[in-house]
């Protein structure tokens, strides 16, 4: 039950940040923010990962490599197709995540967990409205939710085998330096200014990339990462209420029922969930 409530917490924390970098980034480059916001994410876990991180550097590179061409790929591919595509299509890792697991490693899912898996799916698609994009956009989204599912199924093989903080610090430093070479190329990297920016950095920097990737990772040597994909559905559900709730957004009774459809399909694929949610319902 820890590991689903913290993984629900770092989908809390993606979901409430959303507002926060929507703004900074109409003022300070992406991809400058994001060189930043991961080099915050080293500098946090920089303390307490020294000496830790003997091992780790091949496996950590992978990782923050991928995570880094999922953003990357899932920005190039907003800006050519539709909100509501982007969202529905990254999400699909719920998908791609267990039929890689299996392609990859012959892991076995079980029906319960392909239930939850559709569930979370159709709650996605009654949530962002999947309206049609165009199809080069929609390709490169597609290609970054892969980058995400991949960058789960490996986390599962390799965080039993490695050190939790020394992982995900290799993990923080590659993505800030595949950041840092985009943002150079770009000639967007400059000196972040305001609180608007700097709010956002210091936000998404410590809480949603250090702290969140290292609950990640703790929380893949104790579940498979089917049941990480399922949960991470949430994140849009906490993007849409954070927005309700802080930004006047307006979700519709579709978005409402896919926030509770995607809610059914994490208590089908995680047994924490469901025991929690049957005892409520006794209650």
């Amino acid at each position: 039950m820890l590991v689903l409530l913290l993984l629900l917490a770092v989908t809390a924390v993606w979901g409430v940040t959303f507002v926060q970098v929507k703004d900074a980034v109409a003022i300070y480059p992406l991809f400058a923010f994001l060189a930043v916001r991961f080099a915050i994410a080293g500098a946090t876990l920089a303390p307490v990962a020294a000496g830790r991180l003997r091992g780790s550097w091949r496996a950590g590179t992978v990782l923050g490599l991928l995570l880094a061409a999922g953003y990357a790929l899932q920005t190039a591919g907003l800006e050519r197709t539709t909100v509501s595509a982007t969202g529905f299509i990254t999400g699909l890792y719920v998908v791609f995540t267990p039929v890689l697991a299996f392609a990859l490693f012959r892991v076995r899912t079980g029906p319960l967990v392909w239930a939850g898996v559709a569930l979370a799916t159709a709650g996605l698609a009654l949530l962002t409205g999947v309206q049609a994009g165009s199809p080069e956009g929609d390709l490169l989204v597609l290609g970054g939710a892969a980058a995400f599912a991949l960058q789960i199924v490996l986390m599962e093989r390799w965080a039993p085998r490695h050190d939790v903080v020394g992982l995900t610090q290799v993990e923080m430093l590659a993505a800030c330096g595949a950041f840092l070479a985009v943002a150079l190329a770009l000639g967007d990297l400059s000196v972040p200014r305001g609180w608007t920016v700097w709010g956002a950095l210091v936000v998404t920097g410590v809480f949603a990339s250090a702290l969140a990737f290292l609950v990640q990772t703790w929380a893949q040597r104790r579940t498979s990462a089917t049941r990480v994909a399922v949960v991470f559905a949430m994140e849009p559900v906490f993007a849409g209420l954070f927005g309700y709730l802080l930004a006047g957004d307006r979700l519709g009774w579709a978005g409402w029922a896919g926030c509770a459809v995607i809610l059914a399909g994490i208590a089908v694929a995680e047994p924490a969930a469901g025991d929690a949610l049957r005892r409520l319902v006794r209650r």
